[in-house]
This record gives C-alpha cells, sequence and structure tokens, in this order.
C-alpha cells in the first residue's frame, strides 16, 4: 500500500511540474509576442530638384519578421504649411517587406509626408519631410501661422502628432467615419480618450461623438450630418496623466 503511494505522490509531482513548464513556456510565449512591435523604417532623400523622380520606401517589421502582407502602406505628402492640400497614394508591395512609390514635386519648397501603416492590428505613421530644389519661401512661417489650427496635421503637446482623416464628398443624412490617428514620439498613442465635437454655427446643432480605439493609436467612430452646411469639427484628447489637446477642422456637407 505504501508502494502504491508513493507512486501516485510521484506521479502527481511530475504532473504538477509538468503543467508548471506548460505555464511558464506559454507566459514566455506571450511575453514574446507583446514585445513584439511594428516598426516602419521610412527611406527618402534629404533634398531633390524639381521635376526630379523620387521613391519613397517603407521597410515594415514585425519584431524579427519582416512583414510581406501589410494591410495598408499609404504615403501622404504636403508642402509645408498647407496641410489640408496633402496628396495620397497607395505604395506597391514588393512582397519583400518594402514598400515603395515613386512620386516627383513641381515646385520649390519643402515637403513634409507621412507613411500611414497598418499591419497585425496595428498603426503606425513615421513621418519625414524633404526640401526640393531651393527649399521653403521667405514667407513660409507667416503662411504657417496663418493656417492657424485648421491644419489636418497637427502637433501638439510634448511629441503628440494628432492626423485626421477628413471625409471626403460628405452628403446630409449619409453616415461616414470620423478617424484621427494619434501619435507621441513617432509610436501609436495608445489608451486616449477622444471625442469630436461636431458644430455647425448656424443651426442648434452641436453634437459629441466618443471615439473607439479600433487599432493601436487609431480613433474612429461614425457620424450622419442632419443639415447641409460647414460644420466645424473639434477633437478632443485626453488621458489620465493629464493631458487635454484639441485640434480643430471644417467639413462642408452637401445635399
Amino acid at each position: 500500500m505504501g508502494r502504491r503511494i508513493l507512486i501516485l505522490i510521484v506521479a502527481l509531482t511530475m504532473a504538477v511540474l509538468a503543467a508548471c513548464n506548460n505555464d511558464n513556456d506559454t507566459d514566455q510565449s506571450q511575453e514574446s509576442e507583446e514585445l513584439k512591435m511594428l516598426e516602419v523604417d521610412f527611406e527618402v532623400v534629404d533634398k531633390a530638384d524639381v521635376g526630379e523622380t523620387v521613391e519613397l520606401k517603407a521597410i515594415v517589421t514585425y519584431g524579427d519578421e519582416k512583414v510581406k502582407d501589410a494591410d495598408e502602406v499609404t504615403f501622404e505628402y504636403w508642402k509645408q504649411g498647407n496641410e489640408e492640400d496633402s496628396t495620397k497614394i497607395e505604395a506597391n508591395n514588393n512582397e519583400d517587406g518594402t514598400y515603395t512609390a515613386q512620386v516627383y514635386f513641381d515646385s520649390d519648397g519643402v515637403y513634409e509626408m507621412y507613411a500611414h501603416t497598418t499591419a497585425r492590428d496595428l498603426h503606425t505613421m513615421p513621418k519625414k519631410s524633404i526640401t526640393i530644389g531651393d527649399g521653403a519661401s521667405s514667407n513660409h512661417e507667416d503662411e504657417h501661422q496663418h493656417d492657424g489650427e485648421t491644419h489636418e496635421h497637427s502637433g501638439h503637446g510634448e511629441g503628440l502628432d494628432m492626423h485626421f482623416i477628413k471625409p471626403e464628398n460628405t452628403k446630409v443624412n449619409e453616415e461616414v467615419k470620423l478617424t484621427v490617428n494619434l501619435q507621441m514620439k513617432d509610436e501609436p498613442f495608445e489608451g486616449a480618450r477622444v471625442r469630436y465635437e461636431i458644430v455647425n454655427d448656424n443651426s442648434d446643432i452641436h453634437d459629441w461623438v466618443d471615439a473607439d480605439e479600433t487599432v493601436s493609436g487609431e480613433y474612429t467612430n461614425s457620424y450622419s450630418f442632419a443639415k447641409e452646411g460647414m460644420y466645424k469639427i473639434v477633437i478632443h484628447v485626453e488621458n489620465d496623466e493629464g493631458l487635454h489637446e484639441h485640434t480643430e477642422h471644417q467639413i462642408e456637407v452637401n445635399k
């Protein structure tokens, strides 16, 4: 009887140790997965001539893995101080973890650009700039100040960058997506409280819409405009550390 009990105790001990090892392996696997980050090395030359073809290149990795199947890689560029007039171009997937596009610029200036990248349920948008020809004009600073808070891309706080994806061809009673991407020091800004304040000064419309973080650093919800006209969209961003920033945009709604 004593021998059987001893065998049973040994068997139970081995089972417990095996379970513990399995738990440790699972924990280590989960920890390794959590440590992985979506990284984008955005490559573009510092200077180019007017009309010269420029390659925009994003090298996308997730941990040590080259991401060959990103959900989205889109380049967006604009002349510095004129962010509301940006151009977007979808990157070509070279199926080796690199995504490229060819562009050219038709006038002197400093151009800024994002590489919007979504993969593995994460979003990041590294930012670069390029000087074309003679670069910025002497009155650039005045133009930049004149644009004020209506920029589509705005820097806030200590490195907080807010990029509002402005809906196009918005019509009355048609549901549209309101989306803002937040980054802090080139990393997705997660866990924020984001609200859209929607105001039409020519009517009594003044609504608040809470946004959901659909992917890392991206906050979205839908809204239907009841009347035509110009609307002011104020995006409020807060968190538990006392951050409270906002940016303001205009949307025209047609019948």
